[in-house]
């Protein structure tokens, strides 16, 4: 009988260290902010690309790369969706995937969206969630072997116009909150637009991003402030931008301005146009050469991470 104790511990021992690895933590404890609790049952879709929708309850999902492995490194990511949904594995826990490959620690976040019915203020809840990971992130950086000062954000569309916005709206922390984790900077060290949404004022807007966000007659204050090309400033954070010259959901001059605006801050960033791949191909696998911007993605990491590091 011992030998068999001893293989049963062994499997227990394994299973534990495995989900030790990749982990889900909700964003907030009993008191989410800007939430009205409403009967909407959260939905998942599993058809084809994994979506999720109407999410009650923002959480993100933790990953790993081995001790020996990590660099130190870690990224937030934001799926896309317009706002409407979540492309959760698809621009989420794929690229999490791929990024622990290189060392780096990812974090996935279903952060809330405007177009359920649980919120108080209809732009808040997003923008609340991504800075809520941050912190969250920064706060364990020890406990998940991560330098605090190389966190960044990432994302895919609509994620890429929240992780904008988190880039351009952050905050250095509340020292009179109860709650210490909300006494962390939410500021990203960098951020990774991957085909983002960017601006609600220039001629080339995503009319559907928008109006997910802000609703259908939204005031020309509130169109500036989150169109996060007119917000750059010196503060903002290094960007890796990566577009399509033949996107037709989100044309190509959202990065192309974003880039212009961290440029004319003299802040250094990276855009790559390329010449194909349309709207929403996250890893881009069996598209040719446009595959390889995870790889340059990554290499951007090293490089502004050791930036850091030195400045």
């Amino acid at each position: 009988m011992k030998p068999i104790c001893l293989t049963i511990l062994v499997i227990i021992s394994s299973t534990l260290f495995i989900k030790a690895q990749d982990f889900i933590l909700p964003l907030w404890n009993d008191n989410i902010p800007n939430l009205i609790v409403s009967d909407e049952v959260e939905q998942i879709d599993t058809t084809d690309i994994i979506l999720i929708r109407n999410i009650q309850n923002p959480d993100i999902a933790v990953f790993l790369p081995s001790k020996q492995n990590a660099t130190g490194e870690a990224v937030v990511i934001c799926p896309g969706g317009g706002y409407w949904v979540l492309a959760y594995h698809w621009e989420g826990t794929d690229i999490a995937r791929a990024l622990n490959a290189k060392g780096i620690a990812a974090v996935v976040l279903k952060y809330r969206l405007p177009t359920s019915n649980n919120y108080i203020v209809r732009h808040e809840s997003p923008l609340l969630d991504a800075q809520r990971a941050m912190r969250i992130v920064r706060y364990n950086a020890q406990e998940w072997n991560i330098n605090s000062n190389n966190i960044g954000i990432m994302g895919f569309s609509a994620g890429g116009h929240l992780a904008a916005t988190l880039s351009t709206h952050f905050d250095n922390g509340n020292l009179q909150n109860t709650d210490s984790i909300e006494h962390i900077s939410c500021r990203p060290d960098f951020s990774i637009l991957i085909y983002p949404v960017i601006s609600f004022v220039a001629e080339y807007i995503h009319k559907g991003s928008m109006n997910a966000l802000l609703g259908d007659n939204p005031t020309q204050d509130m169109l500036e402030y989150f169109s996060n090309e007119l917000q750059v400033t010196e503060n903002t954070p290094p960007a890796f931008l990566v577009h399509s010259t033949d996107d037709p959901a989100v044309p190509v001059e959202n990065s192309i301005d974003y880039y212009q605006a961290l440029k004319n801050h003299n802040i250094s960033s990276e855009l790559h146009i390329y010449s194909y791949g349309e709207h929403g191909y996250s890893l881009a696998i069996g598209k040719g050469h446009l595959s390889e911007w995870i790889d340059r993605c990554t290499d951007w990491i090293k490089y502004i991470t050791n930036d850091n590091q030195s400045n």
